[in-house]
């Protein structure tokens, strides 16, 4: 998590307030801006974009990967 600069809590609020889409291989995913205004890797970014892709099992959602964008 740290290495791509998410956290939990993103992925949850990505997953419960953002529209899911279908993925590859059968999963989902959704996206979510987050106002970020730091610096990432030596520059600064104003907006982080989290993208969770995910499989929705019959009692849990199962978090395949995480990808994290900066603009």
């Amino acid at each position: 998590m740290n290495r791509r600069g998410f956290t939990v809590a993103e992925i949850e609020e990505a997953i419960r307030t953002s529209p899911w889409d279908a993925a590859e291989l059968g999963r989902l995913e959704c996206r979510k801006d987050f106002p970020y205004g730091r610096e990432w890797n030596g520059k600064i970014y104003a907006t982080k974009r989290v993208r969770p892709v995910f499989v929705e099992e019959a009692t849990e959602l199962v978090v395949v990967t995480v990808y994290t964008y900066y603009f």
